[in-house]
């Protein structure tokens, strides 16, 4: 498909070179131009899928050779298609889940998108909607929505994917059920950061449950609305909701006052004391404004709740928490806490999920300390891709490296270095040391 990596860089370097200038094409031109774009984009996706379906073959046929059992042969895939795509490991799961499916359970879908008619999502969206049938019914949903690639490439998302329930309900009922049953057990609530210091509170519901709670709430802003509310709509129902739901806890006793429930606040004394703007972060959360840290302790303060502060000494230079060392087989108590405080999120390029996982970079079997300067934070995918054959992690040290800088080499021998984020701008003055505020609702 292609001679090697090389040419395919050398197109992408005379396309940027082309943007260095005007293009010299008139409304009409510069159109399909954009369009031709959205096509090659396309096709260069199909072309990973390929590589990646090509990568992940060989890379089994390599682990079946070494003697892996089969629920491992293949692991740590995912990991390297998302270092190549810069995406995270779960988007590169994704992505290798749709390369082994698609040249060879979906021709007609793999037709559309290789020649650039479907964006890999659509194509993402035929796989997962048909992911319940069985060989023969997924190839007859296929034939019938992707056949006419021309009549594929004008619906929308939402008309594909209807289209693909459609005939798979018609075709196995039985399986469609049956998939709905596991998705029912899969319900779940979701929080992550939303910008302007927010928070995006997310539920996964049976639909009969979803629509029964956003029924509820939109009557009680209804309500409050015909009354003279100032608040909007939606204001309302955020409000309705949140007090529905402290209500339940206060009333089961299981309200955050009467658990202890902990927040790990990182800032710097500097910050705490007005004296910088500096962002402090909330484990869990990420960057919050100084404003709002101060405002959290002050406000912990005046309702009599308990707030731990505990020093954490930095490297005056990169702004990294400085190390700490225990003895322990396992990561346990202070030095797991202080290891998921300075990486915060998983050391994964483009990961960014939680730490789940405390891991010696340097494995323990093959003499790995237990400490914090051997210590990385993962998440449990990153974790587990690192104990495929052939991934390799050293902590690297001497004169030219400054702070906590681990190297990670991939079966391929492709490396990327990893450091965590400093917890603070390095300021002319260094005498400050910053402080970690464990900040607790007393029980």
């Amino acid at each position: 498909m292609f001679d090697d990596a090389v040419r395919v860089g050398e197109w992408q370097q005379q396309l940027a070179a082309a943007l260095c200038s005007t293009s010299g094409l008139d409304d009409r031109g510069r159109l399909d131009a954009i369009r031709a774009l959205e096509e090659l984009v396309c096709t260069a996706t199909a072309a990973q899928a390929a590589l990646s379906a090509e990568l992940d073959t060989s890379t089994r046929a390599h682990h079946a050779a070494l003697g892996e059992p089969a629920a491992r042969q293949g692991r740590g895939v995912a990991a390297q298609v998302a270092w190549a795509r810069r995406e995270s490991p779960f988007r590169g799961q994704r992505h290798l889940t749709l390369a082994r499916v698609v040249a060879t359970e979906l021709p007609c879908t793999w037709q559309a998108w290789r020649t650039g008619r479907i964006t890999e999502w659509t194509a993402t969206l035929i796989a997962r909607e048909t992911s319940c049938l069985s060989l023969a019914d997924r190839r007859r949903v296929d034939f019938e929505v992707a056949r006419n690639a021309e009549q594929l490439e004008q619906m929308s998302p939402r008309q594909v994917e209807a289209a693909c329930a459609g005939w798979a309900a018609r075709l196995d009922p039985a399986s469609v059920a049956e998939r709905r049953r596991r998705a029912e057990k899969d319900r779940h609530v979701g929080l992550r950061p939303a910008p302007d210091t927010m928070t995006r509170l997310s539920a996964l519901l049976p639909v009969k449950d979803g629509v029964a709670v956003y029924a509820v709430l939109s009557r009680v802003a209804d309500a409050a609305r015909a009354a003279g509310d100032p608040r909007s709509r939606g204001q309302v129902m955020a409000d309705a909701l949140v007090a529905a739901v402290t209500a339940y806890g206060q009333q089961t006793g299981t309200d955050s006052s009467s658990s202890g429930v902990g927040i790990n606040l990182v800032m710097s004394d500097s910050t705490l004391f007005g004296g910088s703007e500096e962002p402090a972060w909330v484990e869990g959360y990420g960057p919050v404004p100084a404003d709002l840290a101060r405002e959290i302790i002050t406000d912990a303060c005046s309702r009599d709740e308990a707030v731990w502060v505990r020093r954490l000494y930095t490297s005056p230079t990169t702004g990294e928490l400085v190390t700490m060392d225990t003895r322990a087989r396992r990561f346990r108590n202070s030095l797991a806490r202080f290891i998921r405080v300075r990486d915060r999120v998983c050391r994964t390029p483009w990961c960014h999920a939680r730490i789940r996982h405390t891991d010696h970079a340097h494995d323990h079997i093959q003499g790995g300390s237990t400490s914090a300067g051997n210590g990385q934070g993962y998440c449990q995918a990153c974790n587990h891709a690192k104990q495929a054959p052939g991934w390799t992690a050293v902590t690297l040290t001497g004169p030219e490296t400054d702070g906590h800088e681990i190297e990670t080499t991939m079966p391929t021998g492709h490396r990327y270095r990893s450091r965590p984020p400093p917890l603070a701008r390095i300021h002319h003055r260094t005498d400050l040391p910053p402080i970690t505020i464990d900040y607790y609702l007393a029980g």
